[in-house]
């Protein structure tokens, strides 16, 4: 404690002990006074007062040790450190998460995404992505890998149709590895576009990557590595078909290749194979066939799954595991925006109806903080914040001033006057502008208490103000203005003509 905290306590004990003093020094004049009359009396009278002193002692010297005993500083919760740890804190949430999402299709889905990514983490399977332009020799490596063809090789492009799982094994490596033949990049027609779609989805799930080029990289094939290295996955870029080139043609590509990789990979994980060479001919007529060259491959290969094995199984699975947490929240955010756009559109027209009919002066929409109180009420409830009506009221009421004080209010009746009086009789206009005003402007506040609870009842660093002008700004947009008043004219005129 403080230097004026032990001086305020020094001054607290004095004043109890000076009136423990008084009191004793009564209860003692008291006592002779009644033994004279009853000594029996005075003597249960003092046990009493005894008593009551007693659990008077006990309760001041409780909470005095309570007020001066050492308080424990809470530990923050410590976050997973180990990949596979923050993987399984990761699985745990979505499985919470899949709880609030309502489409029972997107619901299942997450689900059996979730499901999988576990049985990954129990398995442990290494997945090997084989990734490339179509005609790069993606199966012919595979073949090569395997050791027999297991797969249809040929140089037209769209070979590979489907994603293909070939089971491989490496000496002195426990781990099961799987390779993946995905389908070509940069096939033409819609066909090939969904198959490159599908291979991009396959090599973003895999563990390791094995990228396939038979020149120096290509525009397309660029654009489709490059996000997948910025995402942190672990690839191996391989030039294949390097028995066409000279030695030097070889390193010039192999060195052209690296400098174009951002972020760049170890020069060890850029090299040159040839898993399918071509015939060569012989001296006296003939061909020979040279065996596929992998030797650079695979000892890259095993340099790294012996050493990196469990981390790229660990790292790839956390990556998949935000990545669904993410879709999980995108997925929760859209349901509660339809189910605030609902409550919005419901509290705008009640509100509407409210001033209209409302037989005042101006338009005070203070009055309809009531309406615009249970309005937060619901709307906090939809984000999971407990919101009592009360406070629901002072956040309308604050809302509301905030709006008058920037000016908005004017601002919205200059917007939708002109809208009204060219599609609404001049006897009509005033009553459905104040109303349909009204309307707007519980509309504007309603987007601005959603972006209040989306972000955990936080403001921002711009403040109420800075969050009720951009939603004002976005709800004035010409098309939105548009189908604003077309909706105010079919819900407020009806209201009116039968009122009045």
């Amino acid at each position: 404690m403080g230097r004026w905290q032990w001086l305020g306590l020094a001054v607290g004990l004095g004043l109890v002990l000076g009136a423990t003093l008084v009191v004793v020094d009564a209860a003692i004049r008291f006592y002779h006074a009644l033994a004279l009359a009853s000594p029996l009396l005075a003597n249960l009278v003092l046990g009493l007062g005894i008593a009551i002193a007693v659990g008077l002692l006990a309760v001041i010297l409780y909470y005095g040790w309570l007020f001066l005993r050492p308080r424990r500083r809470q530990s923050p919760p410590v976050a997973p450190r180990h990949p596979a740890q923050a993987a399984s804190h990761n699985l745990e949430a979505i499985q919470r998460q899949v709880d609030y999402i309502q489409d029972q299709v997107a619901r299942q889905a997450l689900l059996e995404k979730s499901q999988a990514l576990q049985a990954a983490m129990d398995q442990g399977d290494l997945t090997i992505a084989v990734f490339g332009v179509g005609s790069a020799g993606k199966t012919s490596l595979i073949n090569a890998l395997v050791g027999e063809p297991v797969g249809a090789v040929g140089a037209p492009m769209g070979t590979t149709q489907t994603r293909q799982n070939y089971t491989w094994e490496l000496p002195h490596l426990p781990r099961r590895l799987v390779l993946i033949d995905t389908p070509g990049l940069s096939e033409v027609g819609v066909a090939g576009t969904l198959r490159e779609q599908a291979a991009r989805e396959i090599a973003a799930e895999a563990d390791l990557i094995l990228f396939v080029i038979d020149n120096d990289l290509h525009q397309a094939e660029y654009a489709v590595l490059m996000p997948l290295l910025a995402m942190g996955k672990r690839a191996v870029v391989v030039l294949n078909k390097a028995d066409r080139y000279p030695e030097p043609d070889i390193e010039r590509l192999l060195t052209q290749v690296r400098s174009r990789l951002v972020p760049p990979l170890a020069d060890e994980d850029v090299l040159a194979i040839a898993a399918a060479p071509q015939p060569l001919p012989k001296e006296g007529g003939g061909w020979v066939q040279m065996r596929p060259n992998l030797t650079p491959l695979l000892a890259r290969l095993a340099d790294i799954l012996r050493q990196e094995g469990d981390t790229l199984v660990a790292d790839n699975i956390l990556l998949q595991t935000q990545q669904l947490g993410d879709q999980a929240r995108r997925l929760i955010d859209a349901q509660r925006q339809t189910q605030a756009d609902a409550i919005i559109d419901r509290y705008q027209w009640i509100g509407a109806g409210a001033i209209a009919a409302t037989p005042l002066p101006g338009l005070d929409f203070l009055t309809t903080a009531a309406v615009n109180a249970q309005m937060v009420v619901e709307l906090s409830r939809v984000y999971g914040c407990e919101v009592s009506l009360e406070e629901g009221k002072a956040l309308a009421i604050s809302l509301a001033k905030t709006l008058g004080g920037l000016g908005l209010v004017k601002g919205s009746v200059d917007l939708l006057a002109l809208g009204l009086q060219t599609n609404l009789a001049t006897v009509l206009a005033g009553r459905a502008l104040k109303g349909v005003s009204g309307a707007y402007l519980t509309r504007v506040a309603g987007k601005s208490f959603v972006e209040y609870f989306r972000h955990n009842q936080d403001w921002g660093d711009g403040g109420m103000g800075a969050v009720v002008t951009e939603q004002f700004r976005l709800n004035q947009r010409d098309a939105a203005m548009k189908a604003f008043v077309q909706e105010a004219i079919t819900k407020v005129i009806p209201y009116l003509s039968t009122d009045g």
